[in-house]
């Protein structure tokens, strides 16, 4: 597990594009934390360290969005209007978890029973200077993972 300060967006952005540097095929990432935190302007800087340079919009009101990079098929999920985890069979959620993509989840508890266990857990919390983040892997993968974001920081 390995905490960092993020001061401002930029900060936020960079950080964001140190996973993406740092990803591994068929990771599956959850982010925790309240709204406003940061969780899809980290996204946006992992795509951007993806190489992705297009746009990237909040999946709130779609559930999910879908982004092709030279490397991955990742897919950005966002769980917020989730009324029941269920709805996320009829999605078919399970298509977007497989070894050749990387996949997003913004609110994981929203979709409890339905999702696969992630990789690595990033938890954001405000704090007084800006965003703390705690990142803790929960696998192989997301130990790799979690030391690739650690030597490029």
């Amino acid at each position: 597990m390995h905490d960092f300060l993020l001061k401002n967006e930029q900060h936020t952005l960079r950080f964001g594009r140190q996973i993406g540097k740092g990803l591994i095929k068929g990771c599956i990432i959850y982010f925790e934390g309240e709204l406003g935190t940061g969780k899809t302007t980290i996204v946006r800087g992992l795509l951007a360290g993806l190489g992705y340079s297009g746009k990237v919009k909040s999946p709130t009101y779609t559930i999910v969005e879908s982004y092709k990079t030279g490397q991955y098929d990742v897919y950005h999920f966002d769980l917020y209007r989730l009324a029941d985890p269920e709805e996320l069979e009829y999605l078919g959620i399970r298509d977007y978890f497989n070894e050749d993509s990387v996949v997003l989840v913004e609110w994981p508890g929203r979709g409890l029973g339905f999702l696969p266990d992630p990789d690595v857990v990033i938890q954001l919390n405000y704090v007084e200077d800006g965003r703390n983040v705690i990142i803790e892997s929960k696998s192989v993968k997301g130990e790799q993972l979690l030391h690739r974001i650690v030597e490029l920081g």
